[in-house]
């Protein structure tokens, strides 16, 4: 039987932690490095995208998400958990009845998820939710 002593437990605990907040960082990196070569280093401003996702997901193998931008012509989901943040783009041409998509997605973990909209005048927009997971699906 594995018998921990105190000490032993407070430094694996401060151990974790360091891991967590060092690993963040390089996440948070990669997401910002994923929109910016979406949008070509621009910056999004909030809101004219509408992100409807769950709040809680029991399993991270199928978050079901929508996305919506009136008048956008590509739609971008980062999750800035992920190992590989850039989850999908969706393309709308002019014969689009709506700019708008419905799709599963697949999270790692507890996490913001990132839309991004382009525009046709050079602009973006964007919105974030955070999806509580409760079963990894990246290999969590």
């Amino acid at each position: 039987m594995l018998q921990l002593t105190r000490r032993e437990a407070l430094g694996a605990g401060a151990g974790a932690f360091a891991i967590t907040a060092f690993g963040l960082p390089a996440m948070a990196a990669a997401v910002e490095d994923a929109i910016k070569k979406f949008t070509g280093g621009a910056m999004p401003a909030e809101g004219g995208v509408d992100l409807t996702a769950p709040e809680i997901a029991e399993n991270g193998n199928t978050v079901p998400i929508e996305v919506a931008a009136e008048g956008a012509e590509a739609i971008a989901v980062f999750a800035d958990g992920n190992p590989a943040p850039e989850v999908c783009t969706f393309n709308f041409g002019p014969l689009a009845g709506s700019s708008s998509a419905a799709t599963r997605i697949r999270l790692a973990k507890t996490q913001n998820v990132i839309a991004v909209a382009r525009f046709p005048d050079g602009s973006f927009k964007m919105a974030k939710a955070v999806v509580k997971v409760t079963i990894g699906g990246c290999g969590g």
